[in-house]
């Protein structure tokens, strides 16, 4: 099994790296996404695990391609049109109420936004600033509402009810 393993990665170390990184920016929007399944969010599981997966895929082969290795400029450049162009998909799961008093969905669209950069860290290999980066989102989704109301009370800065505050 040893000898194996020490093949693949002599072998083949690159395609295990690119793989890993793949996997666990997938892995990353997955754990984000089930949370907005469970809440029954309009954006869940899959969704969320293609945009991170998807900002990996552009992130790494823009940064690598059969052995050219790009600057860390161009890299940067990529990471900006990822970013923008998940700008767009967010902004179609904001709605607007008839009335035009009230947006729903922001949370909805910022989850997009950083499932995006989820994908971009584990491209990066950032295993650390993935790992952390799951973990705040998970508990902002989680425990934020109840959080944010607390704070609200605890400042007494909120006319509206903590209902209405409380959008997504």
């Amino acid at each position: 099994m040893e000898q194996w393993l020490f093949w693949l990665m002599e072998e083949h170390g690159d395609q295990v790296d690119i793989s890993l990184r793949l996997l666990v920016a997938t892995m990353a929007g997955m754990i984000v996404g089930i949370n907005r399944d469970i809440h029954n969010k309009p954006i869940g599981m899959r969704t969320l695990a293609l945009v991170s997966l998807g900002s990996a895929i552009v992130l790494l082969s823009g940064s690598v391609y059969e052995g050219l290795h790009f600057s860390q400029d161009a890299v940067s450049r990529v990471v900006q049109g990822i970013l923008t162009g998940l700008g767009f998909l967010g902004a179609g799961s904001i709605l607007r109420a008839k009335d035009g008093t009230e947006v729903q969905g922001l949370t909805t669209a910022a989850t997009v936004w950083i499932a995006a950069g989820l994908g971009i860290t584990a491209a990066l290999g950032a295993w650390f600033i993935t790992a952390a980066g799951t973990l705040v989102t998970l508990f902002l989704l989680t425990y934020g509402t109840r959080l944010e109301a607390k704070l609200i009370r605890f400042f007494g800065k909120s006319k509206r009810s903590t209902e209405e505050t409380l959008e997504d």
